[in-house]
């Protein structure tokens, strides 16, 4: 098993700073995360227990629940105080669940993309439906459900082998690899745009 905990680590040593829309410093205590909207501020209310992630990854600025935890809506207004690693590995995975080890298994080549096909031909029950899902309904529904306005993940998976995606823009599947940004890859279609697709199909969207 991939040690995460080192190797974030490593990647803060060597100059990282950002994942998503949260900062990384290092605080006198240890470490603080906080919106990157809010360097600078000294009103922010603060928080010492990794635990609180959970609670400041689930609500908006508007109190409504973010069930996309990629989504470019993190609330504001907090610093996050950590004194351990290991406690800042564990409010990252409540931040952005899974990011950190989608990111090592990209680097090592051992999470290779999923096209939509193949994810809406495993689906069954009530979403074997989305199966139907033409191509020109795919673009529609993934410019909708994918943009940086929605999702903050780098797209790395096709509609299909023969089939690339047309209607985000280019810089929508580049995976930047600056040393101060933790990318995001997105290697398969998620079950936000899967329930999507089953809407589409069946008339309940445009």
């Amino acid at each position: 098993m991939r040690d995460t905990t080192a190797a974030l680590a490593d990647w803060l040593v060597q100059g990282g700073q950002r994942i998503g829309q949260i900062q990384i410093s290092q605080d006198t205590a240890g470490w603080e995360l906080r919106h990157v909207d809010d360097a600078g501020r000294g009103d922010l209310q603060v928080h010492r227990r990794w635990q609180d992630a959970r609670t400041l990854a689930n609500l908006d600025d508007a109190g409504a629940y973010r069930a996309l935890k990629t989504a470019p809506t993190l609330r504001h207004g907090w610093r996050l105080v950590l004194g351990s690693m290991e406690e800042l590995r564990r409010a990252l995975d409540y931040l952005y669940p899974a990011m950190l080890g989608a990111w090592l298994e990209e680097q090592q080549g051992e999470f290779p993309p999923t096209d939509l096909r193949t994810t809406l031909g495993r689906q069954t029950g009530m979403y074997r439906v989305t199966q139907k899902l033409t191509d020109a309904q795919a673009q529609g529904l993934i410019a909708r459900t994918c943009q940086d306005g929605a999702c903050l993940k780098t797209v790395l998976w096709r509609i299909a082998p023969d089939v690339p995606i047309e209607s985000l823009p280019a810089e929508k599947f580049r995976l930047h690899r600056e040393a101060a940004t933790w990318p995001l890859p997105c290697h398969e279609a998620c079950n936000f745009l899967v329930a999507a697709a089953r809407k589409v199909v069946k008339g309940e969207a445009a």
